[in-house]
């Protein structure tokens, strides 16, 4: 057989089976957007949708080989332009430096910070001396210190207080997570605190969008009413998606469990609801007998799914998890109605088509891509035990078997995801899940449901009573679990080719059809590889200058115990170390090759360097007489943060986070010139220097 026969063979098997590969095409044109250096114009981005247009109208005239990858060519372009549009389409000003002043605004989003402090997010902002057009869509604020809410936070409020903003911080080090990027599809325009009490200004001005979120807050507060303390604030992220009022320590002992999903209103539970209120309404249907007979019972039921789980999307604020969500439920019971199989990976398939066509950045976060990747596998893995017909114990064992495939196939499918994100695996998360999971459909969503019916009769008590028997069930498992030896072990964190690698492995192995589908396991073995003997930065650099991190033996030193509590915390997790900053900081040294200069006094007395060392100061100093690399915050400003790695032919490879994220229309670099670092030319790529310009070694090799 020739070659040409060969891969008409090869696509003659794929036929039928290629319609899950569309969203892989549109997710790889999505992936290429947001790895350009640099901000592509409307013409590039116009020839991109001309290109892909053209692929599309000329791929049933080129034959069973060609038209499948020119089909393909076509969905990576349609990706490419639909997250060009999508960024373009939520433009809005960026503060470009730090304000202190008047803020006032209307109150469109109430949460907690990592520090457990309460956050409004403010559209309609007002700020002093600052231009209408210059003015960010969104800031948002955190109440610090004895700062308080001189009134009750009402959404749709008008509210003012005396803040400090600062724009979205970029990436803590080159390559890590882009908070800019985040804000950016979020419309903040401007992050920052207050200290001081946050007061009306006018009454609460509502729309639609207000009145659903004040109708929100309203059930969550009652909820809350009925449940106090960690279980009141866990009934109300499931039933409303506000999370704020459950604790830190409870919110710990979720993760550390591998429980933490069970507060995000995401797949489960939007299942859960829909399929409970489709099975209770089939049971009420099938009671009628006229109706049982005559009439579409299935697709009625189907209707009313549809409707409860559009209701629950409402009502849960339809964040981006829940709108992903609420879209593979409505795809497979939209099957339903039309007679097609409900569960399917043409199902999960179409559902991805819809979420990265509406919201393309999701591709890049740790919601979509668990969820689909959840997902993915529990529906091939099924769908494969169905066809082979295995059967596993008796009858009455096999929901209980049902449960831990479920529950093991779902946790090795995210496991590597949330490694990588959050740097952590549960290692008793498979049995946190199986005591929990089954908890969720027998008992609290089904609770909420009788709730919200017997409501319009005050006797919602009765059902959040008994839902909230459920939920302290689940508390009490996570502090179980997380307070076994080696509940939680940290990992560093992968390069940016891992999880794509492992990614493109799976869905080989999963959606391609024959026997090379297995080549597929070959992929992940090699990301695996990647991640297992990747190199950490020998010297990290804050992108203000106040903390420096240098690896030793022992782990990573941090030069200060207090203070860039969020830069220290997201370095030290990288390096996959579960340790606190003042563990850190009691690592540090003086060392020949790096020093950070701290504090007014040490700036004043700094009198330039010799060449070969790298300067880290955390003011503005004078640099005339410096002959070594000196950072400081201006020079950081145009580069972010900074990354030096040893390379093993004793040369220093210095990265910034501009080299990483190019100048982008969400990072704001592009007003700033490309800098020259004294002997380090900063440009997009790695720049290496001969160790000789330096004057010793690194301490270690960085591993």
């Amino acid at each position: 057989m020739g070659l040409g026969a060969a891969l008409r063979h090869m696509m003659l098997v794929q036929r039928g089976h290629m319609f899950g590969w569309l969203p892989v095409g549109m997710a790889a044109g999505i992936a290429l957007f947001f790895g350009l250096r640099f901000e592509p114009s409307y013409t590039l981005i116009a020839s991109v949708a001309i290109g892909g247009l053209c692929c599309a109208m000329v791929s049933r005239r080129l034959g069973e080989i060609a038209g499948p990858f020119a089909v393909l060519f076509a969905l990576i372009a349609f990706g490419f332009v639909m997250a060009g549009w999508r960024a373009h389409s939520v433009a809005g000003p960026i503060l470009d430096w730090r304000y202190y002043g008047p803020v006032e605004g209307r109150i469109v989003g109430m949460d907690r910070s990592g520090s457990d402090a309460v956050r409004l997010t403010l559209d309609r902002v007002k700020l002093d001396r600052v231009s209408p057009e210059d003015t960010p869509t969104r800031v948002r604020v955190s109440l610090h210190g004895d700062a308080g809410l001189g009134v009750t936070p009402v959404p749709g409020l008008r509210v003012m207080t005396t803040a400090h903003l600062s724009p979205p911080g970029g990436p803590v080090e080159p390559g890590g997570f882009d908070f800019q990027r985040h804000a950016w599809f979020a419309e903040l325009g401007a992050v920052g605190y207050t200290r001081v009490p946050v007061l009306a200004v006018s009454e609460a001005a509502f729309d639609m969008g207000q009145t659903v979120f004040a109708v929100r807050m309203a059930m969550s507060e009652h909820v809350r009413a009925h449940l106090p303390g960690d279980v009141g604030g866990f009934a109300a992220a499931v039933t409303t998606g506000d999370r704020s009022g459950i604790s830190q320590e409870a919110l710990q002992d979720l993760r550390a469990s591998n429980t933490a999903h069970l507060l995000a209103i995401s797949g489960l539970h939007m299942g859960l609801l829909s399929g409970f209120v489709f099975g209770l309404l089939r049971v009420v249907l099938a009671l009628i007998p006229h109706v049982a007979l005559h009439w579409p019972t299935r697709k009625l039921a189907a209707i009313g799914a549809l409707a409860a789980a559009s209701v629950y999307l409402a009502l849960s604020g339809g964040n981006v998890a829940t709108e992903r969500a609420f879209i593979m439920v409505a795809v497979a019971l939209c099957a339903v109605l039309v007679n097609r199989r409900a569960l399917s990976l043409r199902a999960v398939a179409m559902a991805a088509l819809i979420v990265l066509t509406l919201r393309p950045e999701a591709l890049m976060g740790p919601g979509f891509q668990m969820s689909f990747a959840a997902t993915t596998a529990l529906v091939a893995v099924f769908g494969w035990i169905r066809d082979s017909d295995l059967k596993f114990g008796p009858k009455w064992a096999q929901p209980f078997v049902a449960l831990f495939i479920s529950s093991a196939v779902a946790g090795l499918a995210t496991a590597p995801i949330g490694a990588a994100h959050f740097n952590a695996i549960a290692q008793y998360g498979l049995l946190a899940n199986l005591l929990s999971v089954p908890l969720m459909g027998a008992l609290i969503i089904p609770a909420a449901v009788f709730a919200l019916v017997l409501a319009p009769f005050g006797a919602e008590g009765l059902g959040l009573w008994f839902m909230g028997l459920g939920l302290e069930w689940i508390l009490g498992v996570a502090q179980y679990v997380s307070a076994l030896d080696g509940s939680r072990r940290f990992v560093a964190g992968p390069n940016a080719w891992v999880l794509p690698l492992m990614a493109v492995g799976a869905l080989f192995v999963i959606l391609w059809q024959g026997r090379a589908r297995y080549s597929g396991v070959l992929a992940i073995a090699v990301s695996l590889s990647l991640w297992q003997f990747g190199q950490r930065p020998t010297i990290l650099i804050a992108d203000t200058g106040t903390l420096v991190g240098v690896m030793t033996e022992q782990g990573r030193a941090l030069s200060r115990d207090k203070g860039a509590g969020f830069v220290a915390r997201n370095w030290l997790e990288n390096d996959g170390d579960g340790g606190d900053q003042s563990q850190a900081a009691s690592r540090w040294r003086d060392r020949d090759f790096v020093a950070h200069v701290r504090g007014k006094k040490a700036r004043v007395s700094f009198s330039g360097c010799a060449a070969g060392r790298i300067i880290v100061v955390d003011g503005d100093v004078d640099t005339s007489d410096a002959h070594c690399l000196v950072l400081d915050p201006k020079k950081l400003r145009t580069t972010g943060s900074v990354a030096v790695i040893a390379q093993p032919d004793d040369t220093w490879a210095l990265k910034t986070a501009r080299d990483v994220t190019g100048d982008r229309m969400w990072s704001g670099w592009a007003r700033y010139p490309m800098p020259k670092l004294e002997g380090f030319e900063v440009a997009r790529g790695v720049r290496t220097a001969q160790k000789a310009d330096l004057s010793v070694r690194p301490a270690v090799s960085g591993q």
